[in-house]
C-alpha cells in the first residue's frame, strides 16, 4: 500500500473540513463521556490503537503539506519551521512529523501496518535507523518479515530483532557506527562559584553497562541500609508508618557514586578488578537464532567486545535441540551453572508483561519446592522480584 498525499485544494479541503469535524465530534464525546467510560482494559487498547492510527494520518498529512510547498507563502524556512510556528510545537517534533512522514512514503507496508493502528511511530523510527543507502535494498526485500515481527513482538524484542537484522544486512556497516558511537564517549565534571560539582557522561554500552551495573549494585546496598534505619526508628517511634526513607532515589545514586570512588581509592593493590563475562553460546545459533547482547538486552556488534577479552570472563554453555544446556543439577537454590543457564535461555523475567533483565531476576521453580518440583533447567524460570512475589498471591504468570 502507497501512503496517498492528502491534497488541502479546492473541494478536497471542503471535505477534509468535515472530516476534521466529524473526528473533533468524536473526541467531543469521548471527553464529554470521562475517563471511567473507555478506562477498562479494552478501552485503553482500542484508546492507544486510534491514537496511533491519528497520529499515522497527521504524519501523512504533514508530509503532503510539505511536498505542496503551501507553508512557502508564509515565508516560512521550511515546512518544519511552519508546523512549530503554526502549532506552537517544539521543533525538535515537528521535524519529526515531517521525517516520519516521507518514511511512510519509503516504507508501504509499515506505513499500513501503522495507519492500521497495528504499529507505531517507535516502530517506524527503528526501521528508519537502519534503512541506509548501504541496507536500502535488503530493506525492501525484508520489509513484509520486519513489519511481521513490529506486530508479533513486544517492542523490546522488535527492537533486538531489528538490530539482529541490521548486522547481517550491513556488518561492516555496524561495526564502524559502533567505533563512532564509542570514540563519543566522554566525561565531564566542573565545580561552580558556589562550590557544587555538575558533570554528565557519554559511555559506550559496554563500558555503560559497567558502570550502570556497580552503581546500580551499591545504590541496592544503600537502599537497604536506608529501609533498615527506617525501620529501626518506626519501632523506636521516631518515624510514623510510611514515612519516606532518608534519601531519594537519586540521592542514593550520587552517594553510590561517591562511594564507588571512594573504595577505588581504598582498593588494596592485589585487588581483583570486576570483569564482564562473555557467555559463548555453542549450537544456539543454529537453534534460535543469532544472539551478541549485554545481560540488559542491549544489542551489540561482535567487533564491540574485541577490546575487553583480555578482561573479560569466558564462559561456554552448549545448548541441545531438545533445549537442555550442558549443566548439572543444584540444590534448593538456583545457583552458579545452573542458574547461569537459565539466564543464558530466558533472558528476560518470562511474566508476559515484563522485560526486566536476567541479571535483575529471581530464578523461581514452575513447579514449587515444596509440592517436590526439582532444581533443574525445566523447572526453573525467571522472574524480577514483583513478578516472583506476585506468584504466590495469584495463579503464576505463564512461562
Amino acid at each position: 500500500m502507497r501512503v496517498t498525499p492528502l491534497w488541502f485544494t479546492g473541494r478536497m479541503a471542503e471535505e477534509s473540513g468535515d472530516l476534521i469535524g466529524d473526528l473533533a465530534g468524536a473526541i467531543d464525546a469521548l471527553v464529554a463521556a470521562g475517563p471511567e467510560a473507555v478506562g477498562d482494559a479494552t478501552g485503553v487498547i482500542d484508546l492507544v490503537r486510534q491514537a496511533q492510527r491519528l497520529a499515522g494520518v497527521v504524519c501523512s498529512a504533514v508530509s503532503s503539506l510539505d511536498a505542496s510547498g503551501e507553508w512557502q507563502v508564509e515565508g516560512a524556512y521550511s515546512a518544519s519551521t511552519w508546523l512549530s510556528s503554526r502549532c506552537r510545537l517544539p521543533l525538535r517534533e515537528a521535524r519529526r512529523m515531517c521525517r516520519l512522514g516521507r518514511t511512510m512514503g519509503e516504507m508501504p507496508e509499515a506505513a499500513e501496518a501503522w495507519l492500521s493502528g497495528e504499529i507505531s511511530a517507535a516502530h517506524l523510527e527503528v526501521f528508519a535507523s537502519v534503512c541506509t543507502t548501504r541496507t536500502a535494498e535488503s530493506f525492501r526485500r525484508d520489509e513484509a518479515m520486519l513489519v511481521d515481527h513490529a506486530r508479533g513482538l513486544s517492542f523490546h524484542q522488535f527492537n533486538q530483532a531489528v538490530r539482529y537484522w541490521d548486522q547481517l544486512a550491513d556488518p561492516d556497516g555496524c561495526e564502524e557506527a559502533d567505533e563512532r558511537r564509542r570514540t563519543r564517549r566522554d566525561v565531564s565534571l566542573s565545580q561552580t562559584f558556589a562550590g557544587m560539582w555538575l558533570g554528565s557522561m557519554t559511555l559506550d554500552p559496554v563500558s555503560g553497562a559497567i558502570v550502570a551495573g556497580e552503581l546500580a549494585r551499591i545504590e541496592q546496598q544503600l537502599f537497604t541500609a536506608d529501609v533498615e534505619d527506617a525501620r529501626r526508628k518506626e519501632e523506636a517511634g521516631l518515624l510514623g508508618p510510611g514515612a519516606p526513607l532518608a534519601r531519594t532515589v537519586a540521592q542514593r545514586r550520587a552517594d553510590a557514586l561517591v562511594e564507588m570512588a571512594t573504595r577505588s581509592r581504598v582498593a588494596p593493590e592485589d585487588g581483583r578488578r570486576p570483569s564482564p563475562l562473555f557467555s559463548v553460546l555453542v549450537g544456539y545459533e543454529t537453534l534460535s537464532g543469532r544472539v551478541c547482547e549485554l545481560a540488559n538486552g542491549h544489542v551489540v556488534t561482535p567487533g564491540s567486545l574485541v577490546p575487553w577479552l583480555s578482561q573479560a570472563d569466558i564462559e561456554r554453555a552448549v545448548f541441545h535441540a531438545d533445549g537442555r544446556v550442558e549443566v548439572a543439577a543444584a540444590s534448593r537454590f538456583f545457583s552458579g551453572a545452573t542458574r547461569r543457564a537459565i539466564e543464558l535461555r530466558d533472558r528476560t523475567c518470562t511474566h508476559p508483561t515484563c522485560e526486566v533483565s536476567a541479571e535483575r531476576c529471581q530464578v523461581d521453580h514452575i513447579v514449587p519446592w515444596a509440592a517436590g518440583g526439582p532444581t533443574t533447567q525445566e523447572n526453573g524460570r525467571l522472574l524480577c522480584g514483583y513478578h516472583n512475589r506476585l506468584r504466590n498471591q495469584r495463579p503464576p504468570p505463564s512461562g
